[in-house]
């Protein structure tokens, strides 16, 4: 991969990469981080590929404009769990809690992020733990283990030895998104597709699912616009 800029105010990093499998050129601007990506053909020159951006210029801009504010974890902000934002602030003794829609947090304000973000974890473990082993006695098919990651990609995988990942940041969806995330995962325990028999046993598990499958869809990348130290 090699890096240009695209000249303007402000200045936009593009990554470019080259690929074989490429039969054009393509242009994509991440929701997540706003990075700006280029892929190319084999065979076409980098210059008519930045040429290709710089057409795009007013289409790569108005994208970076429309992604989610970042939000910086930290005493006075904002974080959602379970669907609702909750605004920080300190509290006493040495659990973090919810109380009277705030999430009150003890310790050090420089602790502050990691205390939130390992809260949201371990809220995050209890929920899936709970969920999969419910849609998979449902099922009848065990999984191994749980894995929790911040995945930028998925929000969840099964592998084929009965492995569930899920992305911890689920926790911050309404609590039906992550129900349904853990019925999806734990269906491909049976069905390592996305074939009509695999969507049926996702409505067997869990019921209809078209609501929580499209809220992912349309909010998905708003829980990425929470920063803990980063």
């Amino acid at each position: 991969m090699t890096q240009h800029f695209l000249p303007g105010e402000p200045p936009i990093q593009v990554v470019l990469r080259r690929s074989a499998r490429a039969r054009r050129i393509s242009l994509r601007v991440s929701r997540l981080d706003g990075r700006v990506s280029l892929t190319l053909p084999n065979g076409v020159p980098e210059r008519e590929g930045m040429a290709f951006v710089r057409e795009k210029e007013d289409w790569v801009r108005g994208q970076l404009t429309k992604r989610p504010d970042r939000v910086h974890v930290a005493l006075g902000e904002d974080i959602a769990l379970e669907g609702r934002l909750l605004r920080i602030a300190a509290g006493s003794g040495r659990l973090v809690r919810v109380e009277d829609g705030c999430l009150l947090v003890p310790g050090k304000p420089e602790r502050m992020s990691a205390r939130v973000q390992a809260f949201l974890k371990q809220i995050a473990r209890e929920r899936l733990v709970a969920a999969s082993d419910r849609y998979a006695e449902r099922l009848g098919r065990p999984y191994t283990r749980i894995t929790l990651r911040d995945t930028r990609s998925r929000w969840g995988s099964c592998s084929s030895k009965g492995a569930l990942m899920y992305s911890w940041r689920l926790v911050m969806a309404p609590a039906a998104v992550l129900e349904y995330v853990a019925a999806h995962e734990a269906a491909h325990l049976a069905e390592m597709n996305h074939s009509p028999a695999f969507w049926a046993k996702v409505e067997a598990i869990h019921g209809p699912y078209r609501e929580q499958r499209n809220w992912l869809r349309q909010n998905g990348e708003t829980l990425h616009r929470f920063r803990f130290g980063d």
